[in-house]
């Protein structure tokens, strides 16, 4: 059969008996490789395809085109379809990186087909597969009982142990945050303003890592007979460990959402003070102030009824006031 090879960048592995028999090979020869070792699998990776490569890929493996539709599309939720000759995912690989001390979440979103031989994947931005390869690599006996089952799995395992680190330097991160939220007193703004942005990042990491126990629990169901005995138990550890982040995360909402709430409430409580005081004052100023205007007191002051008189008052205000205002400024009153 003829085949247009795709013009975007494409990795390629083949496993067979638990070994790496080819890699980096052309695209035309997957159909060679594929026929010369029919025990083998296929691990075929497309970076940023456009329609023509994607068309082409789907005609020679039979990829449904709302599948690949799908694979086209950006921001599609995670999910897992079952088509006629092949199983469809979409998940994301997520990441965190620090620049000019400010923490950027990045995630990678990858589409997946899954057929009897081939584990095809479609990433729509960089990514680091390497430790994609490790994981098979290192695992790699799992394959020839497993098939592309055990593709499947090094996959899925790899993404929510990424999913998991992540969630780990959200939590580490959140310890800072928290010891500078709970100083008395209220926290400064710029501390309240880095919680309220890790909310943020978690907002977005749940968005990714929340249909994940979900998404591979339905890939162990048995009609679609990706998963055998063997490999059954190393897809349900990837599941607890999915099942495992979204709790942490789901924690980490709770625990800012607390913090954010305390420190709220220690703000209102030095307000509440503060407003007293001034209220206290107030009180012991307007008594002299009613005393003296009820009885319409004047007391001649130094410089009465001489023009300097009235600039040393003039002044004295505008000093004062002054200070007073300063000092209140300094104090965050202003």
């Amino acid at each position: 059969m003829c085949v247009t090879a795709p013009s975007c960048p494409t990795a390629t592995r083949l496993y067979e008996n638990g070994k790496v028999i080819a890699t980096d090979f052309g695209y035309d020869e997957i159909a060679g490789q594929l026929d010369e070792h029919p025990g083998a699998v296929l691990w075929l990776d497309l970076f940023d395809p456009d329609g023509d490569d994607l068309a082409s890929v789907a005609k020679q493996f039979d990829l449904h085109p709302l599948a690949v539709e799908d694979a086209m599309t950006d921001h599609e939720r995670p999910k897992l379809d079952r088509y006629p000759h092949h199983v469809f995912l979409n998940v994301y690989a997520v990441d965190l990186a620090t620049k000019d001390s400010e923490t950027r979440f990045g995630k990678t979103e990858i589409s997946v087909f899954v057929t009897n031989r081939a584990l095809i994947t479609v990433r729509k931005s960089p990514s680091d597969t390497q430790r994609l390869i490790d994981r098979w690599d290192s695992d790699a006996d799992l394959c020839s009982a497993g098939g592309v089952g055990f593709l499947l799995w090094g996959l899925l395992d790899v993404v929510v142990d990424g999913q998991y680190a992540v969630t780990q330097r959200l939590d580490a991160g959140m310890d800072m945050v928290e010891d500078a939220l709970l100083e008395e007193g209220g926290a400064p703004r710029v501390v309240r303003m880095k919680a309220v942005k890790e909310r943020k990042l978690l907002a977005a990491l749940r968005r990714a890592v929340s249909p994940m126990p979900e998404l591979v629990a339905q890939s162990m169901r048995s009609d679609l007979a990706l998963v055998d005995d063997k490999l059954r138990p190393y897809f349900r550890d990837v599941e607890d460990h999915a099942q495992h982040t979204v709790d942490e995360i789901e924690h980490l909402r709770d625990r800012i959402d607390s913090l954010l709430e305390a420190d709220n409430s220690e703000q209102s409580n030095v307000l509440n003070n503060t407003t007293r005081k001034l209220a206290a004052w107030a009180a012991i100023v307007a008594v002299p102030t009613a005393v003296t205007g009820y009885f319409g007191q004047n007391v001649p002051y130094p410089g009465y009824d001489q023009w300097w008189g009235f600039l040393v008052s003039s002044a004295t205000i505008v000093v004062v006031s002054l200070l007073l205002y300063l000092y209140l400024k300094r104090r965050g009153w202003l």
